[in-house]
């Protein structure tokens, strides 16, 4: 289960894994996301709050995955990747070369500084 958490104030989207993501959690996920985008005409990004990256169930939901990812990462100018996980930062990594959003990862702990940077203008260097 995904679940998927907007927050109007700082005009962003909590995603929050519970277990192997499936292909409808994408599905539902867009569902939510992209009239929140519609009528904010924008997403400062997503903050997706996981202690351990859960992985997917399906090759299907990892194919479903990275359709999301391709259908929204211009709209956005950063994401947030608080974990726990030594994964955050290879995903940091080797998101860099296939997205438009700012990528930075942030310990577990610190939710409310990713939310921070997510939401500020301009180049934040954190």
């Amino acid at each position: 289960m995904l679940e998927v958490t907007l927050d109007s104030e700082h005009v962003l989207a909590v995603l929050e894994p519970q277990g192997a993501l499936s292909e409808a959690d994408f599905i539902s996920a867009a569902r939510i996301i992209d009239p929140f985008i519609a009528e904010h005409g924008k997403l400062n990004g997503i903050v997706i709050y996981t202690e351990h990256f859960p992985g997917w169930n399906s090759l299907a939901a990892l194919l479903s995955h990275l359709h999301f990812v391709q259908d929204h990462h211009t709209k956005i100018k950063r994401v947030a990747l608080v974990t726990q996980s030594p994964v955050g930062k290879l995903l940091e990594t080797f998101a860099q070369h296939f997205v438009a959003a700012e990528i930075h990862c942030f310990g577990y702990a610190d939710l409310a500084a990713a939310k921070i940077w997510v939401s500020a203008p301009g180049q934040n260097t954190h």
